[in-house]
C-alpha cells in the first residue's frame, strides 16, 4: 500500500525486515523442537540462537543469483551462524517457512484490525446515544418515506460492525494455523509431533492436514472478510456523502481551518474523506477476488498464488486498518444539523403520514384497496399542488365519512408522531444493549 494510506503499526508487519524476522523465528523454533526431541545438540541450538542474524540488502543481493528468496535467506543466515547452520531448515521445505510465517503476519495484522473495529463500535455507540431521538426523515429509493432518527441510523451501523467483529475474529482464527509437513504434506523428514511443537511456539495451531502449502480457502476467507468490512465502511461513507449534499445538508464532514475544497471554487466544502474511503473499498473488494482465484492451485501446489499474496495481503490489511481509523476519527468530529433534519422532515407536506392514514381507514372497515385509493389520490394532489396532505384530507368528503376531523388532526399531530417514534427507538436501543 502506498504511504499515503499506510498506518505505521500495521505497515511494520509487512516490511521485508518483519518477514525475514518471522522466518528466522520459525527456523529457530524448528531447531529448538528438534533439540527437545533429541535430534540436535543443545550446544548447537545455543550457538544458533546467539549468532543467527540476517541482512535484508544481502538477502536481496543473493536472490539475484539464486532466484529463490528462501534459499537466499538461508544462505545469508548461514553466513552469520557458521557450521551449526546445518541444523537450520533440516527436514523443512520452503513453504513450511513461507506459509507459516504468512499466517503469523495475517494473524498479527488481523489483531490490529480487531482492535480498530472495537474502537469504531465504541464511537458508533457514543454518537448513536447522542442522537438517539434526533428526528430525521427516513428515505427509501432516495425519496421521503417515514420518520426515523439519526441515532437509529448510527445504531444500525453499530450492529453491523458488531457482526464484522465476529466475522473478523473467525477469519483471524481460520488463518492462525501453520504447517511443517514437508514437500507434499506427508511428513517424510519431520514428524507431526515436531510440527505441533513448532506451531505452538509460534502461537499457531498445526493444520490438521496440508499439502506443500496451507489451503488457500483460508486466505480467501480472510480477504473476503476484509472486503465485507471495507464495504460496510463504504456504505456508511456513501450515506454521509448523501447527507452532506447541498440539497440535504443534514450532516457534514468536519472542515478544518485553512482547509481548501477546490482549486477553482473557494466556497466548496466537499466530503473528501468519505469519498476516499469509498474508493479504497473498491481496492479491497478487488483484492478479495484475487484471493478467491488463488484457491484452485495445481495438485499439491503451484506458485501462482505467491505473487498475488505479496500484494493483496499487505494492501488489504493496511487499507482496512486505515479505513477503520479514518472513519472513526471522521465520525467523532462529524457535524450534525438537527434543525436541517427537521426542516427536511417538514418539507414533504405531511405525506409521510400516508400509511398512518391508510391504517386508520382500514381500521374503520374500508378494504385496503379502497383506503389506498383514497389516500393516494390526496397524496398525489399534495405533491403536485404543494398543499399539506392533512389540509386536503380534511376537505375530502369520502374520507370524512369514515374518520372525523379530530381523528385526522391526531393522526397528523407532530407530538403523536414523535411519541410513537420515541417508544420504538427506546425498544430498539434496548435490544442492542444501549
Amino acid at each position: 500500500m502506498i504511504p499515503r494510506y499506510s498506518p505505521e503499526d500495521i505497515s511494520a508487519i509487512w516490511t521485508e525486515e518483519a518477514k525475514f524476522q518471522r522466518w528466522l523465528q520459525l527456523e529457530i523454533a524448528a531447531v529448538e523442537a528438534r533439540m527437545e526431541a533429541g535430534f540436535v545438540p543443545e550446544k548447537a541450538l545455543l550457538a544458533i540462537k546467539e549468532k543467527a542474524a540476517f541482512n535484508v540488502d544481502e538477502i536481496l543481493e543473493i536472490e539475484k543469483e539464486t532466484k529463490h528468496d528462501v534459499i537466499a535467506f538461508l544462505t545469508n543466515v548461514a553466513g552469520y551462524v557458521g557450521p551449526d547452520s546445518r541444523y537450520i531448515h533440516e527436514g523443512l521445505t520452503s513453504s513450511d517457512v513461507v506459509d507459516t510465517s504468512l499466517a503469523m503476519q495475517m494473524r498479527d495484522a488481523g489483531n490490529i484490525i480487531l482492535a480498530d473495529i472495537e474502537n469504531l463500535i465504541d464511537v458508533l455507540a457514543k454518537r448513536a446515544v447522542e442522537f438517539k431521538y434526533t428526528l430525521e426523515m427516513g428515505r427509501t429509493h432516495g425519496i421521503h418515506a417515514e420518520p426515523t432518527t439519526f441515532g437509529l441510523k448510527l445504531l444500525l451501523w453499530h450492529e453491523e460492525m458488531r457482526r464484522n467483529l465476529d466475522r473478523m475474529k473467525k477469519a483471524v482464527n481460520t488463518v492462525s494455523v501453520g504447517k511443517i509437513s514437508g514437500a507434499v504434506g506427508t511428513y517424510q523428514h519431520l514428524s507431526p509431533a515436531i510440527e505441533t511443537v513448532v506451531c505452538r511456539k509460534l502461537g499457531l495451531e498445526p493444520s490438521s492436514i496440508s499439502t506443500q502449502i496451507l489451503q488457500r480457502d483460508r486466505h480467501a476467507e480472510f480477504a473476503t472478510t476484509l472486503a465485507i468490512i471495507a464495504s460496510s465502511i463504504e456504505k456508511f461513507s456513501v450515506e454521509l456523502r448523501h447527507l452532506q449534499r447541498t440539497e440535504v445538508r443534514e450532516a457534514e464532514e468536519f472542515f478544518s481551518k485553512g482547509q481548501k475544497g477546490s482549486s477553482a471554487m473557494p466556497h466548496k466544502r466537499n466530503p473528501i474523506t468519505f469519498e476516499r474511503l469509498t474508493g479504497l473499498a473498491r481496492v479491497v473488494r478487488s483484492n478479495s477476488i484475487a484471493a478467491m482465484e488463488n484457491v484452485a492451485l495445481w495438485h499439491e501446489r503451484d506458485i501462482s498464488h505467491s505473487s498475488v499474496e505479496r500484494i493483496i495481503m499487505p494492501d488489504s490489511t493496511i487499507a482496512v486498518c486505515y479505513m477503520l481509523r479514518t472513519f472513526s476519527d471522521s465520525l467523532e468530529t462529524l457535524l450534525v444539523y438537527p434543525e436541517r433534519m427537521e426542516e427536511n422532515f417538514n418539507s414533504s407536506y405531511g405525506l409521510t403520514t400516508s400509511q398512518t392514514l391508510l391504517l386508520a381507514l382500514t381500521g374503520k372497515g374500508l378494504t385496503r384497496e379502497d383506503a389506498y385509493r383514497l389516500v393516494q389520490r390526496n397524496a398525489m394532489e399534495s405533491w403536485s399542488k404543494k398543499i399539506h396532505l392533512r389540509d386536503l384530507v380534511l376537505q375530502d368528503e369520502e374520507i370524512l365519512q369514515h374518520v372525523t376531523p379530530e381523528e385526522i388532526g391526531e393522526l397528523f399531530s407532530f407530538e403523536n408522531i414523535l411519541g410513537k417514534l420515541r417508544a420504538s427507538v427506546d425498544t430498539i436501543f434496548e435490544r442492542n444493549g444501549l
